[in-house]
């Protein structure tokens, strides 16, 4: 088995995006850069978008765990900031492309877990979430590995 297979499978299962930019250093086919990126993409998708409630409800605690002992502490709490260039960027997907956008697009944006996490806790009741997000890492692998093996190809 190429080691590459596995460097391109790993790191699509954190950072989606990047993943196949190493398939032609690494002297793989583009076949195999796709198939590794997908299969990594769609792994640690199913990992995190399944264990995102558990995720979620840790963080909660977390959290309040910690403010507890701020004020325990008799210090003040800062308030977070809502509307970041994040989450901006993903409430005008929500609104504008719907669930789709969402499933397609947040996974590859910001990262695989932090994107799973986010879809669901938006439309983690509805079935057809995690084949979508499946649909999109498959999508998202072939265009990014054509643009990967097209410029490779063109220098």
């Amino acid at each position: 088995m190429k080691d590459g297979l596995l460097w391109v499978f790993f790191l699509a299962t954190f950072k989606f995006s990047f993943s196949t930019i190493p398939g032609p250093g690494l002297k793989l086919f583009f076949l195999e850069t796709f198939i590794a990126a997908f299969l990594g993409g769609s792994i640690g998708a199913a990992f995190f978008y399944y264990a995102s409630e558990f995720i979620i409800q840790w963080m909660q605690k977390r959290r309040l765990k910690k403010e507890k002992l701020l004020l325990q502490q008799g210090k003040t709490i800062k308030k977070k900031k809502i509307f970041t260039k994040l989450n901006r960027f993903i409430f005008m997907l929500k609104t504008k492309l719907g669930i789709y956008g969402i499933c397609f697009w947040v996974p590859f944006f910001c990262s695989v877990p932090l994107g799973c996490i986010i879809v669901a806790k938006f439309y983690g009741k509805e079935a057809r979430t995690y084949p979508l997000i499946v649909l999109g890492m498959a999508i998202n692998a072939l265009i990014t590995t054509s643009l990967v093996y097209g410029i490779h190809g063109f220098f």
